[in-house]
């Protein structure tokens, strides 16, 4: 199904692909992981057309897709033979309403209403989304616009699939749902190559995995086999996998609630908090108290008010009930107060290079050091890129600008919004470990994700939402 054959990507000086050779028959269900920036989402792009088309690279080599070369077939054409979920669901999303948006492909290959519908109905239901049809696309949640992005292109039902990291912004019940979708699709005779970083709940489904680096293919056999060579898996920065299944957050809890320790101020204190978007409450009644100092974990299942609960605290929502107030009794000043990683990178990027990116918010603000900056750099493993356009990075590296760019200013409360996407284990432990710095050092750190590992290891205190509610605010058992 696909095939390249020495196949070498640049993008402008930067090399993404070298001489990567890779056969993967039909019906084969291929995992595809290795370390963020190691040319995962170039193959992806490549094989879908995508690159040199639509994003501008130059390929050499051959690549075949069914037969057929993408660089010489119309995006258009390609899309018939393999159809592709990117890891920015917003990139591939331009309908008002979820229905609208699923039903669009397979419109525009001219089937008949009723075929459109059933398909429709039945992406929807694969996804675990069908509640979500008439719903505007604007007022989902990050994990339920993946999850409209994979039904969209599940609706096409393309013989060959390729899915960058669709598992990152998901929920158990939303990965869950996604996996069997995925079984079923191989078992109906569906090419799949997964690109993925959490391996626990889709490396049961591969038989093959393929690990890549600088580029190259530097792994290549038996999913269990390969995945069980620590050694390996350890130097490339990849996860291994986890002992055991993912469970509710509930079931992690400890059942006491959360008391701060001695001599920790309240720095924000939500009082009552409503917002809603048109007829959808996202939060309701929200009271929490947030101290100075701690390092926080905002969890739940999509849709539960998570990103809705930090744009509010960044100032960039104003609730439509209930109060905020800070330890000093000013107003949260944003960037300088409070600094927000969003969930999409490419919404706050936009300087020419990477160090003027990570610059531009301490100079605007005349506070820049240049050890703090170098410091940034290093910690992110920026530097080799500093002269790069964030632009033409990968999507893990431009996530880990976005955060240097938002810690440049040493905001009192820094908040990460799913800061998990594109980026494998090591990265993310450094720039973990950084922040447990930072948080040392009196910054207060609110992370929204739904990754148990990373919540396990450096949260302190755990809040769930659930439906716009706060449900539970305590800590984590620490023998699970």
């Amino acid at each position: 199904m696909f095939r390249l054959h020495e196949v070498t990507v640049h993008y402008g000086q930067r090399l993404a692909l070298d001489n990567l050779s890779l056969h993967i028959p039909p019906g084969t269900f291929t995992l595809v992981t290795g370390p963020s920036g190691g040319g995962k989402t170039t193959l992806a792009r490549v094989l879908a057309g995508i690159t040199p088309h639509a994003i501008p690279g130059k390929v050499t080599g051959e690549v075949r897709v069914d037969g057929h070369d993408p660089q010489l077939l119309p995006l258009a054409k390609t899309a018939l033979h393999v159809g592709m979920v990117f890891q920015n669901p917003a990139a591939q999303l331009f309908n008002l309403r979820v229905d609208d948006e699923v039903a669009f492909g397979p419109r525009n290959r001219g089937l008949s209403e009723a075929e459109v519908a059933q398909r429709v109905t039945w992406a929807l239901q694969a996804c675990g989304i069908l509640h979500l049809r008439e719903r505007l696309i604007r007022t989902l949640s990050g994990g339920e616009k993946q999850r409209v992005a994979i039904a969209a292109v599940l609706a096409m039902r393309p013989p060959a699939l390729i899915l960058d990291e669709p598992t990152s912004g998901l929920d158990l019940p939303g990965t869950h749902q996604v996996v069997e979708a995925l079984r079923q699709l191989h078992a109906a005779g569906t090419t799949l190559l997964l690109i993925e970083h959490r391996l626990g709940e889709v490396a049961p489904l591969a038989s093959r995995t393929v690990l890549l680096h600088a580029g190259r293919c530097v792994g290549d056999g038996d999913t269990e086999t390969l995945l069980n060579e620590t050694a390996l898996l350890r130097d490339l920065g990849v996860r291994r996998l986890p002992r055991t299944p993912r469970c509710t957050w509930e079931t992690l809890m400890q059942t006491q609630g959360y008391h701060p320790p001695a001599g920790r101020d309240p720095l924000v204190q939500l009082e009552g908090i409503g917002v809603r978007y048109g007829q959808c409450q996202a939060l309701r009644d929200i009271s929490l108290t947030i101290y100075a100092g701690d390092f926080l974990a905002v969890v739940g299942d999509n849709g539960a008010g998570k990103t809705t609960l930090a744009r509010v605290l960044a100032g960039l929502i104003r609730p439509h009930s209930g109060k905020l107030r800070t330890g000093w009794g000013g107003r949260l000043r944003p960037g300088r107060d409070v600094g927000l990683l969003f969930q999409d990178p490419l919404e706050q990027l936009f300087c020419d290079t990477v160090a003027e990116e990570v610059a531009f918010g301490a100079q605007n603000y005349d506070t820049y050091d240049p050890a703090f900056q170098q410091q940034l750099l290093e910690q992110s493993d920026l530097v080799q890129l500093a002269s790069y356009s964030p632009l033409k990075l990968s999507s893990g590296q431009q996530q880990r600008v976005a955060l240097a760019a938002v810690l440049s200013l040493r905001p009192r409360l820094i908040i990460l919004d799913e800061p998990t996407l594109g980026q494998d284990w090591a990265h993310l432990e450094r720039l973990m470990l950084f922040l447990q710095e930072l948080n040392r050092q009196g910054h207060t750190i609110l992370l929204i994700t739904h990754d148990y590992r990373l919540v396990y290891h450096y949260a302190q205190r755990v809040v769930i939402l659930r439906e716009g509610e706060l449900v539970v605010d305590g800590v984590l058992h620490r023998e699970w």
